[in-house]
């Protein structure tokens, strides 16, 4: 049983349906004891849109102390797009936004040469830098494409934090791993095979 957070502006028909197709069962919840209800084995913050609204959400419900807790646990949990970025403990977004505060480090707005458009959308080729994570599992270091919809990126205050790399006018994390904890700046609900892949890996780690 895999909880999906509802933050009210996230993509969860994708995310539940990936995790569905991969042989995960997604309950989605939007309270504290809907997600003490439900006995999930696994945790899932998927997000997009405004970080603010995305902390907001998570801090009106109670939803941002049942993370801290479940990731201090380490219980496996996975956070995609924004649900990454809330983890840290700032952002420069809409001129500055307190996180949750659960890794130090922060989310910078992309500064990049004309050529470069912002957001960064589309296709793009991540590394993975720490060794053997259940997440990763038997996909390949390095060359595997994901997809990506997003003007700010994380800035770890740890670069041990770092799961993967990607370049986009100079290299930017593509996802953190520590632990049974990652997130990924990527969208794995929308990269087909190799995303299907991260996910899969996600809900067997759940599962042990």
């Amino acid at each position: 049983m895999i909880a999906v957070i509802d933050n009210g502006i996230c993509n969860l028909r994708s995310v539940t349906k990936a995790l569905e197709t991969v042989g995960g069962s997604p309950i989605v919840v939007r309270t504290p004891a809907e997600l003490d209800a439900a006995g999930a084995t696994g945790l899932v913050l998927p997000g997009v849109g405004a970080l603010r609204d995305c902390v907001a959400s998570l801090r009106e419900t109670g939803l941002a102390e049942s993370v801290r807790e479940w990731i201090s646990a380490d219980r496996p949990f996975l956070g995609v797009c924004l649900g990454m970025q809330a983890l840290f403990e700032k952002s420069e977004e809409g001129g500055g936004l307190a996180g949750l505060g659960i890794f130090p480090g922060e989310v910078k707005r992309f500064v990049l040469p004309a050529e470069y458009k912002i957001p960064h959308m589309g296709w793009n080729t991540v590394r993975f830098v720490q060794a053997n994570t259940e997440l990763q599992g038997d996909l390949a270091t390095d060359g595997q494409s994901f997809y990506f919809v997003h003007s700010f990126h994380c800035v770890p205050t740890d670069p041990a934090l770092v799961l993967a790399e990607c370049d986009y006018g100079g290299p930017f994390t593509a996802a953190i791993g520590r632990g049974n904890c990652f997130a990924t700046q990527f969208h794995p609900e929308k990269s087909q095979g190799k995303g299907l892949d991260l996910y899969r890996n996600f809900v067997r780690l759940s599962g042990r």
